[in-house]
């Protein structure tokens, strides 16, 4: 005779009680920070003055690396350059980097947690930046406008399907 007794709380495969629920998803900036800065005045340099409204080309990229099991480094390259014509005014890259610990996520969902809600946590310090360095380059504020990284996510995933098939194809 056995003196293990269960408890009545206890799940115990094919009893039919219920699974205890899993715990939260939980994504933590634990840092971020100004990895590298660059701003050059290229009007200033040229005594180039153009006036006219500048058109402004912003590219965004992002990288992910795993420091640990939980915690990852995610980096945006942010470039943005100003042009009238063919006369560059100015030209800044910015690349902002934060430190997540994600806790509680299916590997499943991983991927789109490290480029989808970790830059958009990052994304309003790294507007700062670059607002700030342009208005105090002598030009008013570049305020980057929000982005869909979700969508920016699909894309890349299509982009890598089609790349795929082609390369299968092949």
């Amino acid at each position: 005779m056995s003196d293990e007794t269960a408890n009545a709380g206890d799940a115990i495969p094919g009893n039919g009680a219920a699974e205890q629920p899993t715990e939260p998803p939980v994504i933590r900036m634990a840092a971020h920070f100004t990895r590298d800065l660059s701003f050059e005045n290229v009007a200033a340099q040229e005594n180039n003055q153009d006036a006219g409204t500048p058109e402004i080309n912003v590219q965004v990229n992002l990288d992910a690396n795993a420091i640990s099991e939980t915690r990852f480094q995610i980096a945006m390259k942010v470039n943005a350059t100003a042009s009238v014509g063919e006369s560059t005014r100015f030209i800044v890259e910015l690349d902002y980097a934060g430190v997540f610990d994600i806790l509680n996520v299916p590997q499943e969902h991983m991927h789109p947690v490290l480029f989808i809600e970790c830059p958009r946590q990052l994304l309003p310090f790294a507007r700062r930046v670059v607002a700030d360095v342009t208005r105090d380059g002598g030009f008013p504020p570049l305020m980057l406008d929000n982005v869909d990284f979700a969508s920016l996510y699909r894309a890349k995933l299509e982009e890598v399907r089609a790349q795929q098939e082609t390369a299968g194809t092949a």
